[in-house]
């Protein structure tokens, strides 16, 4: 069976019911799903999945979070097949620096598939962005894979 990783940061909760929302769609599509809040005990060794998902807030003036870079040294290594979604708010640093964190982190993975960005919260029509795009990485996983 296919198995996802999902790591995320979270202070608000946003980034985190992201996760969720992510997480119930995969599971809905057959996809055996593991969520790993950062900070939140072992870290779960990401070579025993076939896919990360990789979700952080954006914080200041489009940093990304401590917690973030600190899971990343503590991994060690960039795994293959990471996807990355990020929540953040356009009234800080404008669109050049909305979910910035996420932007950096899918450059630094190397990712091949454009990082989710969600103003916020994932309410009303963001909840069908996160439903699609949860999809997307499900369908582009698998063609690389054929």
């Amino acid at each position: 069976m296919v198995s996802f990783l999902i790591v995320y940061a979270s202070w608000s909760g946003n980034t985190q019911e992201v996760a969720e929302m992510i997480e119930e769609t995969l599971v809905s599509e057959n996809i055996d799903v593991v969520t790993y809040r950062i900070g939140g005990g072992t870290i779960p060794n990401p070579r025993h999945f076939d896919v990360m998902l990789f979700g952080s807030f954006t914080w200041e003036q489009g940093a990304t979070p401590d917690e973030v870079k600190d899971f990343v040294a503590d991994v060690g290594y960039k795994p293959d097949n990471v996807y990355v979604f990020g929540t953040g708010d356009t009234q800080f640093g404008g669109d050049t620096l909305f979910c910035h964190a996420a932007v950096k982190l899918a450059r630094f993975y190397g990712s091949t598939y454009e990082p989710l960005k969600i103003e916020q919260s994932p309410r009303g029509v963001q909840e069908e962005k996160v439903i699609e795009w949860s999809k997307g990485v499900i369908r582009h996983w698998k063609n690389l894979n054929e």
